[in-house]
């Protein structure tokens, strides 16, 4: 008798996305001239998006999917759109998470992102499955087998911030809970940094959608990290609107305290002179 191989789970086959996606994107990056950032951000787009387009036809083909590059996708109103808000399962995929970064020569903070919506799911983003591709760092993250929580960097807190627009609170707020922001690119190498300990927690308010943050949400999740918007409230996906503008992933221990010190920022009522945010006990200084 035949041996008969297991079908593929959906975490394994978001896992396997991301990084087969990862090498084509390698390739165009080493197969065009860095001199033209916006012709390599557009070819790098374009072959991850069909790529996964393809693949997520093949293998699971009565599966809507919410694409970045797909316009059809995204707006409600247009074929695709509508099927999207009805379906069961819905793909949210970033074929090119921080373009910007792909088309600087020599950088790796820039991923690949592919998760899944379903509508049995139990918890309230829904997210069953997911994976960050980090082309660039030769590494995948995934639900399939998500990575230990690591312990963060010590005191101070560090914070993911973006490199080209962190929210305009977040200087105040790093000074008042006497954290230091660390610049990075893409939502999903910033999360990233969170789940691995580099960094401590990422916040941002500064407008994303879905495909952001969805996938790098099901694994910081996964591997037990706090995820919400940056009132406390949950992260929801597959909505008519997919902006998902803010949100905080960080240590479970730290979501009190920051969401308490955000809600003084956003109020106009920050307090000098700390925030109670717990020290982790250790000085990286």
């Amino acid at each position: 008798m035949p041996t008969l191989t297991p079908p593929e789970t959906d975490a394994g086959l978001a896992r396997r996305l991301a990084a087969r996606a990862g090498e084509l994107l390698l390739r165009v990056r080493a197969a065009h001239s860095h001199g033209d950032p916006a012709a390599l951000k557009a070819a790098g787009d374009q072959a991850s998006h069909d790529f996964l387009r393809a693949e997520l036809a093949a293998h699971r083909p009565d599966d809507a999917v919410l694409s970045e590059e797909d316009e059809d996708s995204r707006l409600v109103g247009r074929a695709d759109g509508a099927g999207r808000l009805t379906a069961d399962r819905v793909w949210i995929i970033d074929p090119l998470d921080g373009t910007r970064e792909f088309s600087e020569e020599g950088r790796s903070d820039w991923a690949v992102h592919v998760a899944l919506w379903a509508r049995d799911a139990g918890t309230p983003h829904r997210l069953v499955a997911g994976a960050i591709g980090l082309p660039a760092q030769d590494r995948v993250l995934a639900t399939d087998d998500p990575p230990a929580a690591s312990p963060g960097p010590g005191a101070p807190l560090r914070l993911a911030a973006s490199r080209s627009r962190p929210p305009a609170f977040l200087t105040d707020l790093a000074g008042e809970v006497g954290a230091e922001l660390v610049p990075m690119g893409s939502a999903g190498a910033k999360i990233s940094a969170v789940i691995d300990g580099a960094v401590d927690a990422y916040i941002h308010a500064g407008g994303q959608y879905e495909w952001d943050s969805a996938a790098p949400v099901a694994v910081a999740t996964a591997a037990g990290f706090h995820a919400s918007r940056i009132d406390g409230s949950p992260l929801t996906y597959n909505q008519a609107d997919p902006r998902l503008p803010d949100l905080l992933v960080c240590r479970q221990e730290l979501a009190a305290p920051l969401l308490a010190a955000l809600g003084r920022q956003l109020s106009g009522a920050a307090a000098p002179g700390g925030s109670g945010v717990p020290s982790t006990g250790k000085d990286t200084r």
